[in-house]
């Protein structure tokens, strides 16, 4: 086995070629690891927004509650099952999208309204009013998310945004939500909502709070199963799982597609300065071979080299990707289109996935180049 010193050293003589190399890998890392983060910032707000002891329930036919309709009259018949939490229960809420301007001019977006009985707030112990105060029955009043709040014209406490023509909410309150999708929402009281809309009747969805996480199975059969009705009942973390599946995977193949590009240019960039490597060291080489190393050994010696140097750009990318965390970013949600904020997430997962990506990227640039090396012969490498 060739010393570890001696890919060391090599490396630090050719310092301009070692650190374009690296910085390239650096810069390839940085851009994969940051698609990874948001997909991660993804999954963390909708998985965040779901809890395995309640339900959604929708019309039967619809993924989303935006495109959902059910009769008021049927949430006293979603309590009777024994599986329903006395203590939670069963609430109704209507979601609506309504058109806010970025408050930098930079457009419009949709924006989603949630109409929530009174104790929609208690129902989700996670929410948090941290301005203002929540918004009082049967008027017109709403409190906005934390993640939306003054990104829109309206949306900060004491302006307000029309949800239809002559029909005003007046935000009283920013709240937060663990950082789950709920703080890209607007939520105001049901029937004041549903009264605007002309919806008196009716609700876009019902969340149903049982006994244990356990009785699922049972009350979906129960529901499902009931002639008068035709709702399909999810479990509310599988429900946002969809929700954000869709977005995710396609927020993690852009990402990859667009690492693989630089990837490209980043391990030409490796076997250049590796090719260069061989080419400066052949007598070095030469004597390497004459003093007993095996091919196999050489071989070995400039993949590790190879490698090394595609970790140190790793590390240094995986490192400024860090600076991602303190950066928000809206997405359109698919299934309402509506704009939600997301921050970027760092996880062990990703950095581990981000290294061994840019060790694999040092393994095949440096791949051919090793081979070359490994078959340098020891007699012409002298007369070199």
């Amino acid at each position: 086995m060739v010393p570890v010193q001696y890919n060391a050293r090599s490396l630090l003589v050719r310092k301009v070629t070692t650190l374009a190399t690296a910085g390239g890998i650096a810069l390839v890392v940085f851009v994969f690891a940051g698609a990874l983060m948001l997909a991660e910032g993804v999954n963390r707000a909708f998985s965040s927004s779901g809890r395995a002891d309640t339900v959604v329930i929708v019309r039967k036919g619809s993924d989303a509650e935006l495109s959902s309709a059910i009769g008021a009259e049927y949430l006293a018949l979603f309590r009777g099952p024994a599986q329903v939490s006395q203590a939670g229960g069963v609430i109704g809420e209507i979601v609506v999208v309504v058109i806010a301007d970025h408050n930098d001019g930079s457009g419009s977006s949709n924006v989603l309204v949630r109409g929530t009985p009174p104790e929609g707030i208690t129902f989700r112990p996670e929410i948090k009013i941290i301005h203002g105060h929540a918004p009082k029955p049967g008027t017109n009043e709403v409190i906005v998310g934390s993640a939306i709040a003054g990104r829109f014209k309206g949306l900060s406490e004491g302006q307000g945004i029309d949800l239809r023509r002559n029909r005003p909410l007046n935000v009283v309150g920013v709240f937060t939500a663990v950082g789950s999708s709920y703080e890209s929402e607007v939520w105001g009281d049901l029937d004041y909502i549903r009264n605007a809309l002309g919806r008196q009747a009716i609700v876009s969805s019902a969340r149903v709070r049982l006994n244990n996480p356990s009785d699922y199975d049972a009350y979906r059969q129960t529901i499902e199963g009931d002639p008068r009705f035709s709702m399909k009942v999810t479990r509310e973390s599988d429900y946002f799982a969809k929700q954000s599946e869709n977005m995710s995977t396609f927020l993690t193949w852009i990402g990859l597609i667009i690492a693989i590009m630089f990837s490209l240019a980043a391990m030409l960039g490796a076997a250049i300065t590796m090719n260069g490597a061989v080419a400066h060291r052949t007598r070095e080489i030469g004597t390497l071979r004459a003093l007993g190393f095996s091919r196999r050994a050489i071989l070995t010696s400039f993949l590790i080299e190879a490698i090394a140097l595609a970790v140190v750009g790793g590390l240094v990318g995986s490192a400024l990707v860090l600076l991602l965390s303190f950066v928000s970013f809206p997405i359109i949600n698919f299934q309402t289109f509506s704009e939600i904020v997301f921050s970027f997430r760092a996880t062990p997962a990703v950095f581990i996935r981000a290294l061994v990506f840019s060790g694999f990227m040092g393994l095949l640039g440096g791949l051919i180049p090793a081979i070359r090396a490994s078959r340098v012969s020891p007699i012409e490498a002298m007369r070199a």
